[in-house]
């Protein structure tokens, strides 16, 4: 099992990043342990866990870095956006001013990662509509007008949680597939063309340095 799990093609950061207690944990262990914990505490810096999927005939093994919402924590964790390929900016469908701040959250990841960056707007919680603060059309426009995928999720109950990653992870393989079809059309072989695929391993081989943070 070992063996199988380090054979692929790509290794993708995606880092999902929002106001403390809007769910992200729980995304993060739902889709890569399928597992929830109702008793999930504030996340600590960063911790980050992996799974490999197949996208189109390639093995992508995405490695989702889980960043604390906490203000205390920002300084700590705005180094982990470098060499990041995708981001999900999490709110909660039941807390208005979760999606108030999606703003100031797309701000700090567009100054520390690259433009290039392929990001969705996650609304989570969709379990506790009753409750619901944030209307779906709204996030959605907001989505649209800022040019980021969207969809809505409920980590508790799995609803959308593996449409949302593997969308964002197909997303991530079609860039960095049209970026190097433009560089082998071309004589040049451009270093940020190739970012995606080339500074995620990087990434892959600091882990244990950035486990200990």
């Amino acid at each position: 099992m070992g063996s199988a799990e380090e054979d692929y093609n790509f290794v993708f950061k995606v880092v999902l990043i929002g106001e403390s207690g809007v769910g992200k944990t729980n995304l993060l262990s739902r889709f890569t342990r399928n597992e929830f914990n109702h008793d999930s505490r504030t996340t600590i810096g960063v911790e980050f866990s992996t799974r490999t999927i197949l996208v189109g005939d390639a093995v992508v093994k995405a490695q989702i870095w889980d960043t604390a919402g906490l203000e205390r924590y920002r300084a700590i964790t705005s180094a982990y956006y470098r060499g990041a390929v995708g981001a999900l900016v999490v709110f909660d469908i039941t807390k208005h001013q979760t999606y108030d701040v999606v703003d100031r959250w797309l701000k700090e990841l567009y100054d520390h990662a690259e433009a290039s960056i392929v990001v969705m707007l996650v609304g989570n919680k969709t379990d506790l509509a009753q409750a619901r603060e944030v209307p779906m059309e709204e996030a959605k426009m907001f989505a649209e007008n800022k040019g980021l995928l969207f969809v809505e999720t409920s980590a508790l109950d799995s609803t959308n949680v593996e449409q949302a990653f593997e969308t964002i992870l197909k997303e991530i393989f079609h860039k960095v597939q049209k970026q190097k079809q433009r560089s082998s059309q071309s004589n040049t072989v451009s270093l940020a063309s190739e970012s995606p695929a080339s500074t995620a391993p990087a990434q892959e081989e600091r882990r244990p340095c950035c486990v200990a943070l």
